[in-house]
């Protein structure tokens, strides 16, 4: 479920920053290559969450 949100959000974004950056450069917007755009970081930032390390905080009360 985590890498569906992840996407979704991904997708929204992307198109929301294609949009405004065509806006404000005189550009056109261009719906499929802001769903590359957005599916794309969203997945690097997936592969990064998995290649972080995670903590593992054993501290002890003494």
């Amino acid at each position: 479920m985590k890498i569906i949100v992840t996407l979704l959000w991904g997708f929204c974004i992307g198109q929301a920053i294609n949009y405004i950056g065509s806006s404000l450069t005189g550009g056109s917007y261009d719906f499929v290559t802001a769903t590359l755009i957005g599916l794309v970081s969203a997945g690097i930032i997936l592969i990064i969450g998995q290649v972080i390390p995670k903590t593992i905080h054993t501290d002890e009360i003494k």
